[in-house]
């Protein structure tokens, strides 16, 4: 079990205050959409889904021999610190639950087969209520609906909204994306 009491200084300081009151919004957001989901498993995931933001360099080069992902992933400064968050999870904040540190991996891409905690993450990331972008609203009525029309929608506004900013599209997006669309019209 996470203990934000042991942990809380220790979080601050390496994501300061914004962020961290970020993941208590996304916290409370995950609690609002959750489907069935067990609670713990949600206030960990989303405590510490940013855990690596803002010191990416500092956990590539100390986790070194453990990053087990691409050097697109590693390029990729949207998406790094969420994989390193996995790690860093782990390691630094002694969450061994792989399905809360997969929800930590994949809060920014997506992938093929979420599972309902990636899913509520993702949304609740996306949604917490500081969040103010085209389409926000309409994604915070769908994530109250239906969590998989939710990550449909969100998915394809990123994916728009990369290709309108020429920026790399991650494949595990683009995957999730189509895995969705498959799903449905099974």
């Amino acid at each position: 079990m996470f203990d934000l009491t042991k942990y809380e200084d220790r979080l601050r300081e390496k994501i300061g205050d914004k962020r961290f009151n970020h993941s208590l919004r996304v916290y409370q957001t995950a609690l609002e959409i959750n489907d069935k989901i067990d609670e713990e498993k949600i206030r960990e995931a989303s405590l510490l889904h940013d855990c690596a933001k803002y010191n990416e360099k500092y956990y590539l080069d100390k986790y070194k021999d453990k990053i087990d992902f691409s050097k697109d992933i590693i390029n990729n400064k949207f998406v790094l610190h969420a994989f390193l968050g996995s790690i860093v999870a782990k390691q630094e904040y002694s969450i061994e639950d792989e399905e809360v540190l997969d929800a930590i991996r994949f809060h920014t891409t997506a992938r093929p087969k979420m599972t309902k905690l990636d899913k509520i993450i993702f949304l609740a990331d996306s949604i917490e209520p500081n969040r103010s972008y085209p389409g926000v609203i309409k994604l915070r009525e769908l994530a109250h609906k239906n969590l998989d029309q939710a990550v449909l929608f969100s998915l394809n506004a990123t994916i728009k909204s990369l290709i309108d900013r020429n920026i790399e599209i991650c494949r595990l997006t683009i995957d999730a994306r189509n895995y969705l669309i498959k799903e449905k019209d099974e």
